[in-house]
């Protein structure tokens, strides 16, 4: 199946309208992806798209968006999942999280 090659990796996961989201891949159906470990990406600074995101991380991470991160998440629409770089996966996950 495509994508399968992604399973367990660490991903981010562009919905057409439920947003973008990274965490580690766990399972896909068509375009519904479930993740683990998640955190939504609600604004990032520094990067010009999710491709670049996914390779460099956020460059400015104090102006980051991020809500702390949720055990599972199951996208129902998923348009583009991308593989995220070690050092993008670290910048991720060391944006300080975001609370209202």
């Amino acid at each position: 199946m495509i994508g399968s090659e992604l399973k367990g990796k660490y991903v981010i996961v562009r919905g057409v309208n439920s947003g973008v989201f990274a965490g580690k891949l766990e399972n896909i159906e068509g375009i519904v992806v479930k993740l683990s470990n998640v955190r939504r990406l609600w604004y990032w600074d520094g990067a010009a798209s999710t491709s670049e995101l996914a390779i460099t991380g956020p460059k400015k991470p104090d102006n980051c968006k991020f809500p702390p991160e949720v055990p599972t998440i199951i996208v129902l629409d998923a348009k583009e999942i991308l593989e995220v770089s070690d050092i993008a996966e670290k910048a991720i996950k060391d944006v300080k999280p975001w609370k209202a």
